[in-house]
């Protein structure tokens, strides 16, 4: 029972949801104190503006592409901009993978980042631009002739004094504005960071508090998730500018929350199934080439769910490295379901010619590994 479904839910908690949680804050932070330097740096440098795309989507999370699409939509930026984005992202998967392996998850990001330019640059070239919804025209009426201009005299000078005076800014942290259930889920943040990170690097063998304080901690992440919806994508359009530290770490709270369950799903799957068939995954259908079809096809997914259940098993030793690959490029992450909203033709394009670079790099993959 203890190895079956306990120690599952516990690591995952305590590998993966302590250090997403570590790095939340201050990314979700750095977000709010810039992201509006970020969006506008975009729409200033339209040549660049791929590059600068795929360069947003670097940090961990959802937010810097959910920001080119909300450019894309109001026509700030190119539609190779927002290709660049969508290749470029990995989404909440990468908080999976910098908990599993940061080295492998830097080169990941920089392969992400040259793959995502080239591509934007390369459809904006082909002038791929799919047409777009157009704002519905004004009802025309009979004419009518324009009333005669009245005089109106002027208003009077309002003294300085009278003037309305701005609102002060409003603190950027209240404890009460992050909600109940974020701050019991940080708490057991907390305490879990004090036993995991000594554990991870084999300072502390696994023991009984390793195991009671990450089941705990699941099970506080389970209820957070579930307050929230249990929805299949943890950002939108709001949380991608959040302009407070409270908001940073209400929305930090379920992140964190959304990750843990997901992760959560994926080791207790593949705790099952090996501890209940002896069955290892060697011949699932994700390696060679099939498993980069396999890698670019779920990648077709949108949101992050089924993309953090696929890190999981790659954490978990289930799949080389070239399926992960395959479905790192193609995958969109949250950032396809606004587009969905915005420019749903745009957006179904987009997620079919990201998966042309996912099985080019996948393929290379196998050859040169």
């Amino acid at each position: 029972m203890t190895e079956l479904l306990l120690r599952p839910l516990a690591d995952a908690f305590m590998q993966v949801g302590v250090f997403v949680a570590l790095m939340v804050a201050p990314f979700g932070w750095a977000r709010c104190r810039w992201g509006h330097r970020l969006d506008a740096a975009l729409e200033r440098r339209r040549a660049a503006a791929p590059l600068v795309a795929a360069a947003l989507t670097m940090p961990p999370g959802c937010g810097g592409a959910i920001m080119v699409m909300a450019a894309y939509g109001r026509g700030a930026v190119s539609y190779g901009s927002a290709v660049a984005a969508l290749v470029a992202t990995m989404g909440d998967a990468s908080w999976v993978l910098l908990a599993h392996d940061p080295w492998l998850t830097v080169q990941l990001k920089g392969l992400l980042l040259v793959v995502g330019a080239c591509t934007g640059w390369l459809v904006d070239a082909v002038g791929l631009d799919p047409r777009r919804k157009r704002p519905a025209a004004a009802p025309t009426s009979r004419r009518v002739a324009p009333p005669a201009p009245t005089a109106v005299p002027a208003p009077a000078p309002v003294p300085v004094a009278a003037r309305a005076v701005p609102a002060a800014p409003r603190p950027a942290f209240a404890l009460h504005e992050v909600g109940v259930l974020p701050v019991l889920l940080w708490l057991a943040i907390g305490g879990g960071a004090t036993v995991s990170l000594p554990v991870t690097f084999q300072l502390l063998d696994p023991e009984t508090l390793y195991l009671v304080l990450g089941v705990l901690g699941a099970t506080v992440a389970v209820v957070v998730f579930a307050r929230a919806g249990c929805r299949l994508a943890d950002d939108d359009e709001s949380s991608a500018s959040e302009t407070s530290f409270a908001a940073v770490l209400r929305h930090g709270g379920h992140e964190v929350a959304f990750v843990t369950v997901w992760v959560a799903v994926a080791y207790l799957a593949w705790s099952m199934v090996t501890h209940l068939t002896g069955f290892d995954g060697s011949t699932l259908p994700v390696l060679g080439v099939a498993g980069v079809l396999v890698g670019a096809l779920v990648g077709l997914v949108p949101g992050c769910a089924v993309q953090l259940v696929f890190a999981g098993m790659f954490a978990a030793g289930g799949m080389p490295l070239a399926t992960l690959v395959a479905n790192t490029i193609s995958q969109d992450g949250d950032a396809l379901l606004p587009l969905l909203a915005l420019e749903h033709r745009s957006a179904l394009v987009a997620t079919v010619l990201t998966t042309i670079p996912a099985l080019a790099v996948g393929f290379a993959f196998l050859v040169l590994a």
